[in-house]
Protein backbone atom coordinates (compact mmCIF):
# COMPACT_ATOMS: atom_id res chain seq x y z
CA UNK A 1 0.00 0.00 0.00
CA UNK A 2 1.09 3.33 -0.76
CA UNK A 3 0.07 6.87 0.67
CA UNK A 4 0.49 9.96 -1.71
CA UNK A 5 1.44 8.37 -4.83
CA UNK A 6 2.90 11.40 -6.56
CA UNK A 7 3.29 11.11 -10.05
CA UNK A 8 3.76 13.70 -12.93
CA UNK A 9 0.08 13.85 -13.41
CA UNK A 10 -0.77 14.18 -9.79
CA UNK A 11 -1.08 12.45 -6.37
CA UNK A 12 -3.49 9.67 -5.70
CA UNK A 13 -4.10 9.81 -2.00
CA UNK A 14 -3.72 6.05 -1.22
CA UNK A 15 -3.16 3.11 -3.33
CA UNK A 16 -3.87 -0.18 -1.86
CA UNK A 17 -4.11 -3.91 -3.68
CA UNK A 18 -6.80 -6.49 -2.81
CA UNK A 19 -6.27 -9.70 -4.56
CA UNK A 20 -5.22 -9.26 -7.77
CA UNK A 21 -6.77 -5.27 -7.82
CA UNK A 22 -5.10 -2.18 -7.17
CA UNK A 23 -7.39 0.27 -6.03
CA UNK A 24 -6.79 3.79 -6.21
CA UNK A 25 -8.71 5.89 -3.50
CA UNK A 26 -9.43 9.59 -3.70
CA UNK A 27 -10.17 10.35 0.34
CA UNK A 28 -12.50 13.51 1.00
CA UNK A 29 -13.16 15.16 3.76
CA UNK A 30 -15.39 18.27 4.82
CA UNK A 31 -16.88 19.45 8.00
CA UNK A 32 -20.33 20.67 6.93
CA UNK A 33 -22.15 20.60 3.34
CA UNK A 34 -21.70 24.55 3.16
CA UNK A 35 -19.04 23.68 -0.30
CA UNK A 36 -21.09 20.28 -1.05
CA UNK A 37 -20.71 16.89 0.01
CA UNK A 38 -17.04 14.79 -0.38
CA UNK A 39 -17.96 13.14 -3.02
CA UNK A 40 -18.67 16.12 -5.52
CA UNK A 41 -15.18 16.95 -5.09
CA UNK A 42 -14.22 14.28 -7.27
CA UNK A 43 -15.19 15.73 -10.66
CA UNK A 44 -14.21 14.84 -13.94
CA UNK A 45 -11.07 16.20 -14.13
CA UNK A 46 -10.21 14.73 -10.70
CA UNK A 47 -11.32 11.19 -12.62
CA UNK A 48 -9.09 12.50 -15.85
CA UNK A 49 -6.13 12.70 -13.57
CA UNK A 50 -7.08 9.42 -11.60
CA UNK A 51 -6.94 7.22 -14.37
CA UNK A 52 -3.53 8.93 -15.82
CA UNK A 53 -1.83 8.10 -12.44
CA UNK A 54 -3.09 4.48 -12.54
CA UNK A 55 -1.57 4.58 -16.13
CA UNK A 56 1.66 5.60 -14.99
CA UNK A 57 1.47 2.89 -12.22
CA UNK A 58 0.97 -0.07 -14.43
CA UNK A 59 3.97 1.75 -17.03
CA UNK A 60 5.84 1.40 -13.59
CA UNK A 61 5.27 -2.03 -13.32
CA UNK A 62 5.99 -2.64 -16.93
CA UNK A 63 2.49 -4.70 -17.16
CA UNK A 64 -1.34 -3.91 -17.16
CA UNK A 65 -2.83 -4.98 -13.98
CA UNK A 66 -6.48 -4.53 -12.95
CA UNK A 67 -7.08 -1.46 -11.00
CA UNK A 68 -10.14 0.32 -9.70
CA UNK A 69 -11.08 3.82 -8.53
CA UNK A 70 -12.64 4.51 -5.34
CA UNK A 71 -13.63 7.56 -3.33
CA UNK A 72 -13.27 7.37 0.65
CA UNK A 73 -16.07 10.34 2.22
CA UNK A 74 -15.33 11.77 5.65
CA UNK A 75 -18.42 13.54 6.62
CA UNK A 76 -19.18 15.18 10.04
CA UNK A 77 -17.55 12.41 11.57
CA UNK A 78 -18.31 9.86 9.71
CA UNK A 79 -16.90 7.89 6.49
CA UNK A 80 -18.61 6.49 3.62
CA UNK A 81 -16.52 4.39 0.74
CA UNK A 82 -17.49 3.91 -2.42
CA UNK A 83 -16.02 1.10 -4.31
CA UNK A 84 -15.73 1.75 -8.26
CA UNK A 85 -16.88 5.35 -7.63
CA UNK A 86 -15.74 5.64 -11.18
CA UNK A 87 -14.35 4.30 -14.61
Amino acid sequence: MKRNYTTPFGEADIVAQKGDVYCFVEVKARESDAFGLPTEAVNREKQRRYRMIAGYFCSCLREEVPVRFDVAAIYEGGLEYYENAFI
